[in-house]
């Protein structure tokens, strides 16, 4: 699996990535007051201790671990570049965010997500839409790029696959394929506790981070 972040630069679709980036500081701060061994807790990390009130926390993150060192709250990737502040941001949301919430098993469209329905047309467009449009009829190749990004077949519509984006938070994106007379379609799922995890712009940074993801991997 490719290590995300590294020569990553936002689109327009992703223009809320810009957002969460600005708020760095202020979710640190949020975080800095909490015992770091919760937050591992609620987010399902890890805290490891390295002294008198310090210690990392070791995030996985579209499997790969990142660190995060308490409590200055400043990442590295796992072969200690310093990571990108817009990943340091979504890292940052879900572990502000978190509440240990049990995953439901239940999947759910982005416009069944809190406040997800007014931007589901536009989260469709540069989702399920775009992956549509590369790969069309051709569902083998559609289920070859989940595979090297080695997400979980499920038995959803034609072809379906879960990817782990973090710890508590699966993405599910499944294909219907179409025939001539009838356009295939794909959609991003989520499970339905992903709203006690991240907020619904850090929802859709996910999917279109997947969405690319797979696309490149065509």
């Amino acid at each position: 699996m490719s290590d995300f972040g590294k020569n990553w630069k936002p689109s327009r679709t992703e223009a809320a990535s810009l957002q969460l980036a600005g708020r760095v500081n202020e979710l640190r701060s949020a975080l800095q007051i909490q015992d770091p061994g919760l937050v591992a807790e609620r987010s399902g990390s890890s805290y490891l201790v390295l002294g008198p009130g310090r210690g990392e926390l070791h995030i996985p993150f579209w499997g790969r671990v990142c660190k995060l060192c308490w409590p200055q709250l400043t990442g590295c990737s796992s072969r200690d570049e310093p990571l990108p502040v817009f990943q340091l941001a979504m890292l940052l949301y879900y572990l502000v965010t978190a509440d240990g919430t049990p995953l439901t098993g239940k999947w759910a469209s982005f416009a069944e997500l809190p406040d997800g329905r007014t931007y589901n047309a536009a989260f469709q467009g540069y989702s399920g839409n775009e992956i549509v449009r590369a790969f069309g009829l051709d569902l083998d190749g559609f289920k070859a790029a989940c595979k090297k990004e080695k997400a979980k077949p499920i038995e959803m519509g034609s072809a379906s696959f879960i990817f782990q984006a973090l710890p508590h938070v699966p993405l599910m994106l499944t294909y219907w394929l179409g025939d001539e007379d009838f356009p295939s379609s794909c959609k991003v799922l989520f499970d339905e506790s992903v709203s006690h995890y991240l907020p619904i712009e850090a929802c859709a940074i996910l999917g279109s981070m997947l969405t690319r993801k797979i696309i490149r991997l065509r």
